[in-house]
């Protein structure tokens, strides 16, 4: 069972031998049992990578996530038909009502905002109550816009003064990566559940190949959030570029823990999990199967 990252940032040359991945690097080789892998972050241009160990990869579901010039996740490769019941899935998922979306949407946005409460909490920033009674009002399909209201409420309690739409700054830097990593666990654990990633329940991009993927990753987004908080802190506006430390802390993010069905997981199993449930709401036609990450201040 998948269960560790890996992230590269040195050049590396990667091969396969013995169902193991083989990095080759200037102090040495290391070897890691493919099957291990759930995700790869490919954070460095000087490394090289064989096709048959691109294959082997695929063919467990390991995601591969290539960053550009900036080290800014811009790319994942993911497999083609890793479940027993394609058809079967992604006829259900083609069924789906409308009225059954947009209660599933309900149910997403719901659990977002309640994560955002959690959030504060666990940073010691206030706000809290105020986020849980907007929860509270989400209706089927969030035809008011909760989600935006409780969105500007939940940056100004937790950075005051902190813009999203500001690529300069440092903790917008540490969100978006954090963001790739979380968004390419999301589509892998689609994918391995049959599911189709471009086929969403709010998101309806024409030329988005992940829309479902971004519908359901957005509980997902607060326990980054806390992350990069932990990391930077409450401070200032910060125009540095990432570190090598920064990357590998918002890499790591699929191991982090949450709660889920009274239980706690990783992040990754969370996907995983959030991702076979979404499959039998489809089935059974209800949102109360539904299971979705808890952070826990």
């Amino acid at each position: 069972m998948a269960w560790r990252g890996l992230h590269l940032t040195q050049p590396s040359r990667l091969s396969v031998a013995d169902d193991q991945i083989v990095i080759g690097q200037e102090d040495g080789e290391v070897r890691l049992a493919i099957e291990d892998l759930a995700w790869v972050v490919v954070d460095c241009p000087r490394t090289s990578l064989t096709a048959s160990l691109m294959s082997a990869l695929v063919d467990k579901g390991v995601a591969v996530i290539f960053t550009d010039a900036t080290h800014t996740p811009s790319g994942v490769t993911l497999p083609f038909h890793r479940h027993h019941r394609q058809a079967d899935v992604l006829a259900k998922q083609l069924a789906a009502s409308v009225p059954l979306k947009k209660r599933l949407w309900q149910a997403v946005v719901r659990r977002k905002i309640d994560n955002q409460a959690a959030a504060l909490e666990a940073v010691g920033a206030g706000g809290a109550t105020t986020l849980r009674a907007m929860s509270a009002r989400v209706g089927s399909g969030d035809p008011g816009n909760v989600e935006a209201q409780a969105a500007r409420y939940y940056w100004g309690k937790l950075w005051p003064a902190f813009r999203r739409d500001d690529d300069g700054d440092r903790r917008n830097m540490m969100l978006n990566y954090g963001y790739a990593v979380i968004r390419s666990g999301v589509a892998r654990a689609l994918v391995a559940s049959g599911l189709i990633p471009a086929l969403g329940l709010k998101h309806a991009g024409v030329s988005n190949a992940f829309n479902l993927a971004d519908d359901l990753v957005e509980p997902f987004r607060p326990f980054v959030d806390v992350l990069a908080w932990r990391t930077v802190g409450k401070g200032a506006p910060s125009r540095d570029d990432l570190s090598v430390e920064d990357r590998r802390a918002m890499a790591a993010v699929l191991l982090g823990e949450a709660g889920l069905q009274e239980t706690t997981v990783t992040l990754l199993v969370a996907t995983e999990r959030s991702a076979e449930s979404l499959v039998r709401a489809l089935e059974s036609a209800t949102p109360a199967v539904l299971g979705l990450p808890v952070l826990r201040s």
